[in-house]
């Protein structure tokens, strides 16, 4: 079966592939990559034909989708896209931002609602949107903040 993305290493690309698996220091990732477009480059055979996925998917124990996927990427984007991890698809926003993060830090440092010995995590979410801080806000949101700030609300 023909390849629709087929590798054709040149010598400097498949030089370097093999200088970068044989230093051992790049992430395991990225070694895996490197090995995949080894084996899956048309040069490095003598029939000139690349080997089928499954076929390089069992040499390296990975996946055949894997290997699909490097080689895509080499195809489309070039070497450089193909060893280098992809950036995340997704973008999340920001809940709190400077100020609000300020707010909520000085309400857990504030004295607890009356009955409550100390703050829960859900309590000052939920206190925190009804000051009007944020619209709305996750427990897990606080924890995140008051980690990263090293703050407690059970103090």
């Amino acid at each position: 079966m023909k390849k629709r993305y087929v590798v054709e290493l040149t010598e400097d690309e498949r030089g370097s592939l093999k200088k970068l698996i044989s230093r051992g220091s790049a992430p395991a990732r990225m070694l895996n990559r490197a090995r995949i477009l080894l084996k899956a480059d048309t040069g490095e055979h003598s029939e000139g034909e690349a080997l089928p996925d499954d076929t390089v998917a069992r040499m390296l124990e990975t996946s055949a989708a894997t290997v699909g996927r490097v080689r895509t990427c080499f195809w489309r984007q070039g070497l450089e896209a193909a060893l280098e991890r992809s950036a995340p698809d997704r973008v999340y926003e920001r809940s709190l931002d400077g100020r609000a993060e300020a707010r909520l830090i000085a309400l857990a440092c504030s004295e607890a609602p009356e009955g409550r010995d100390r703050w829960s995590l859900r309590l000052l979410a939920d206190k925190a949107v009804e000051l009007g801080v944020v619209e709305s806000l996750s427990h897990e949101t606080v924890r995140k903040t008051l980690k990263k700030t090293s703050s407690s609300p059970t103090w």
